[in-house]
């Protein structure tokens, strides 16, 4: 493989992570959304105090869509560095989610994933990923 074939296949890759991520979260495939994080993965921003490992964060994720009915995660394009095995992205997203116990009301995220990855085993992985909140809003039919 050339170096722009290489180039071009891990930003393919690097994108396909958090396409993973979203359609593993919104359809509630917690293994997919599982798979795209490295075992030792940190994840911060969500909560008060971050997350460190894979399964813990899926645990807590499990949890906390139980509040939830339907979710959407709209990503936008993303930016990102590739330095061999590591990469550093940046992805908006927007987040649509109905409560469950109120199925006319959505709370919509605005928000920045910053996600530090890594190649493990010939695949990108999650190592760090943290959200920047940009707004919320909760809305009622």
């Amino acid at each position: 493989m050339t170096d722009t074939a290489s180039y071009v296949s891990d930003r393919m890759a690097l994108m396909d992570v958090m396409l993973k991520y979203a359609k593993g979260c919104d359809n509630r495939d917690l293994a997919l959304y599982r798979s795209v994080f490295a075992d030792d993965a940190v994840v911060s921003g969500f909560t008060d105090e971050p997350y460190h490992g894979g399964d813990a964060w899926t645990a807590y994720v499990v949890e906390a869509l139980g509040r939830f009915g339907p979710t959407q995660h709209m990503l936008g394009p993303q930016l990102a560095t590739i330095d061999g095995d590591t990469a550093e992205c940046r992805t908006d997203v927007q987040a649509t989610h109905y409560l469950k116990d109120q199925p006319d009301t959505t709370l919509t995220l605005w928000a920045t994933y910053e996600t530090q990855m890594k190649r493990i085993g010939g695949e990108w992985k999650i190592a760090r990923h943290h959200l920047v909140r940009r707004g919320t809003r909760i809305q009622s039919d």
